[in-house]
């Protein structure tokens, strides 16, 4: 009888609605990492690369591409999880599980903290009066009080956010060609120096610069959390994560190789971490205003984003009895967030925005980034290929290749930032060996609660 009333009450639940489309996933995937992804930190990968961004970009999106084909096939053995923590818990140790939990609660620490600093140097850029530190207090108030009254953008604000990104990105390519072709190019390898520049490569460098381009792509792992309402998402979820990371690369190594050719890296910028507004201002004056404010735009609605899911991340932990409940698992009655995390995590972002240069805190965000993305290839690994029940070439290339250019990357980022980054980890994994008595214990839950409705 109660077999028979629970099948009833299953039956008739509401469930999500299966209604997105391969399209609507591809368009989600690109909102989230943005048409701009590549402009914010252009300089920084410039300098870091000595000048070859567009080498950079590329084998990042390699490593990514790969990465992706992992995330899309542990979507569908954990359709409801989607986080790397799951897929590593789960598949290989709960233990190794948790350290991969632990560099997740450092990227989202980070994100807010780079989207303060970026903000605040393209403000002083343009109002050159008020102080960078006067700035990031503005910046980090208005990300804190926004987020505490609930705030948050909508997916058809979000569209509509793409669409003006797309209109800004045409009107610099239109700008820039008219710029590259308005001058004369007796240099025979003007075209091919951003992909090789013989004078300035050095390997090394690049594979740093491409360390820190990984920030491009982050994000494309939020399409597997639409699993439940995508259509074939067994077969569309996979698809749309690769497709994203694909189409995100090539129009990434387009906007940097055009913006090469217009300042080429020997010549200095005037701000490394606001350089390609100044690019863009190069190839017609009112584009540094336009681009400007457009990326100005774009890293304020991050720096929100991101923000309250750090809050909603320490806010589980909370809830799990990971960090003091009373504390970090407290929820405002009234607009039902998390409030004391949210003003948490806005002064964690504005301390470290005094102390902490975008480049760096790009780099320390991909130290994170880099371990669950080595994770995530390493539970793809272990459940496709060493637990099927035949071992497919097609399940051992995308996450072994994955892993070991992920590993590499992860190698190559600065001494700085492995420095902190290994600070970080050490200090999370004594805090879980004393929180679950040597790992004995359950272990802290670094999954994301889902947003509350109403």
């Amino acid at each position: 009888m109660s077999t028979e009333g629970s099948g009833t009450t299953a039956q008739t639940a509401p469930r999500l609605r299966r209604t997105l489309t391969l399209g609507d996933l591809i368009l989600y995937g690109i909102i989230v990492i943005q048409p701009t992804a590549p402009m914010s930190v252009f300089g920084v990968l410039s300098d870091r690369g000595r000048g070859h961004v567009v080498t950079t970009i590329l084998i990042a999106m390699v490593g990514m591409l790969f990465t992706a084909i992992s995330y899309g096939r542990m979507a569908r053995a954990y359709p409801s999880a989607g986080s790397a923590f799951t897929y590593v818990g789960q598949e290989i140790n709960p233990a190794l599980g948790y350290v991969t939990g632990w560099s997740m609660v450092m990227d989202y620490m980070l994100n807010p903290m780079i989207c303060i600093i970026w903000c605040s140097q393209q403000a002083r850029d343009f109002a050159p009066a008020v102080p960078y530190w006067g700035w990031a207090v503005f910046f980090a108030t208005v990300f804190t009080c926004l987020n505490i009254r609930g705030i948050k953008t909508s997916a058809r604000i979000n569209a509509g956010l793409a669409a003006g990104m797309g209109v800004v990105i045409a009107l610099f390519f239109m700008a820039a060609v008219r710029y590259i072709f308005g001058h004369s190019h007796d240099d025979p390898g003007f075209f091919t120096r951003p992909f090789y520049d013989p004078q300035m490569f050095n390997a090394k460098a690049v594979l740093g610069g491409t360390s820190i381009a990984v920030l491009t792509y982050i994000g494309f792992d939020g399409i597997s959390t639409l699993s439940e309402e995508a259509e074939n998402p067994r077969r569309n979820i996979l698809l749309a994560t690769v497709l994203t990371c694909l189409m995100i690369g090539i129009l990434s190594a387009l906007e940097v190789y055009v913006a090469q050719l217009v300042w080429p890296a020997a010549r200095p910028f005037p701000n490394v971490d606001t350089a390609f507004v100044h690019v863009a201002g190069r190839t017609w004056k009112p584009l540094f205003a336009v681009v400007g404010f457009t990326l100005l735009i774009a890293n304020f609605g991050s720096g929100m984003g991101a923000q309250i899911g750090a809050a909603r991340l320490l806010y589980g932990m909370g809830r799990s009895n990971a960090l003091p409940r009373s504390f970090f698992g407290a929820v405002d009655p009234k607009r039902r967030i998390p409030r004391n995390n949210v003003i948490f995590v806005g002064l964690v972002a504005l301390l470290g925005a005094f102390v902490l240069s975008y480049g760096l805190g790009a780099e320390m965000l991909n130290f994170g980034a880099l371990i669950a993305f080595m994770g995530v290839n390493l539970a793809a690994f272990t459940r496709y290929f060493l637990r099927a029940a035949e071992r497919k070439l097609t399940n051992f290339i995308p996450p072994v290749a994955g892993f070991f250019i992920c590993l590499l990357l992860w190698l190559n980022l600065s001494r700085p930032a492995k420095i902190a980054g290994a600070i970080w980890m050490a200090v999370g994994i004594a805090f879980g060996a004393w929180k679950t008595r040597g790992f004995r214990g359950d272990l802290v839950n670094f999954d994301i609660p889902a947003e509350a409705e109403g």
